[in-house]
């Protein structure tokens, strides 16, 4: 064979490349529960009330995908004039969530703040019990 590989050069390298599984996931930190959640989209606020009259008129569809596409359909036939509605609870709905992310950032800035004047406290303590040492070790 000139020039190519053989199955086992092949498998070596192959195995060579292969990372074993936990090893290249970085742990991500965890969500904080308190943090607000992103606004909807209109078409997210359109499938709301599009949801309750789906299951009204179909009681026994089950499928969520078929009221997904049932809803998709209808927001594609939909004019600007039909969309306005939905366009403007979205966008009340992102403003709203500015201002409390905004109060979410400014709160855990407080107290990021306030845990570093505390570990501040604690250094000023610990330099002072260390010098404080250093004065009965000269006696």
């Amino acid at each position: 064979m000139k020039g190519g590989r053989s199955k086992t050069e092949t498998k070596r390298t192959d195995t060579k490349l292969t990372v074993k599984k936990g090893q290249a996931k970085k742990a991500k930190p965890a969500k904080d529960p308190n943090k607000p959640k992103r606004p909807p989209s209109a078409f997210f606020v359109f499938m709301e009330d599009f949801r309750k009259q789906y299951k009204e008129k179909h009681p026994n569809n089950k499928s969520v995908a078929a009221v997904g596409k049932a809803g998709g359909d209808k927001w594609k036939s939909f004019s600007e004039a039909d969309k306005a509605p939905y366009l403007a609870k979205a966008e009340k709905r992102k403003t709203d969530y500015n201002k409390n992310i905004l109060a979410y950032n400014k709160k855990l800035a407080e107290e990021e703040e306030s845990e570093k004047s505390k570990s501040e406290v604690q250094d000023d303590e610990d330099e002072e019990d260390e010098s404080g040492e250093e004065d009965e070790d000269d006696d």
